[in-house]
């Protein structure tokens, strides 16, 4: 076995690659993430890692739109295990045809549940939370999902209450898992 291979199989993150979405070649870390076997994980669709089917479809646009502008992604989404149960996980990507986004990357995802607990959320819920974490503002986040930034508002204090959180500052820092 070449030191590649090694490096690869034994990496401390989730490795694997992407080919049309279905994953080829997973190593030990990211089967063990996801609470199942390389075997198991090897050529299933990558869909089946997500929280749900809207985050699988709703992530996949934003992915594709990343990855064709300029071949990388990397995001923080919430992912789910074999048992069903849902963890917060740092992905990052990198095609290996720009023209063809989804035909192959290579990829990683890493755990953040040590840093990171998951409270339940909507789908919506869940977008809005990610887009308050890249910095946007009510105004931004309702242009991105065509809502009203009143709607934006509601759901923000939906969240401020779910997470015990007093003001925007500290929902962000509970969410991106920020020492407080």
């Amino acid at each position: 076995m070449k030191v590649s291979d090694i490096a690869y199989q034994n990496a401390p993150i989730g490795l694997c690659v992407l080919e049309n979405r279905r994953i080829r070649s997973p190593n030990d870390a990211f089967a063990k993430m996801f609470g199942t076997s390389q075997e198991t994980c090897n050529g299933a669709s990558i869909a089946d890692f997500y929280a749900s089917k809207e985050d699988y479809e709703s992530f996949g646009a934003r992915v594709r739109i990343a990855l064709e502008a300029d071949g990388h992604h990397h995001d923080e989404r919430i992912m789910k295990r074999a048992d069903g149960s849902l963890f917060w996980c740092r992905v990052r990507g990198k095609s290996m045809s720009p023209d063809n986004p989804f035909y192959c990357g290579v990829w990683t995802f890493a755990d953040l549940s040590d840093e990171r607990p998951v409270v339940t959320l909507t789908q919506r819920e869940r977008e809005i939370a990610i887009l308050t974490c890249r910095g946007k503002t009510s105004k931004e986040i309702g242009l991105d999902l065509n809502l009203s930034y009143r709607t934006i508002e509601e759901y923000r204090a939906r969240l401020l209450k779910k997470f015990g959180a007093k003001k925007l500052a500290e929902l962000v820092a509970k969410l991106s898992g920020m020492p407080l």
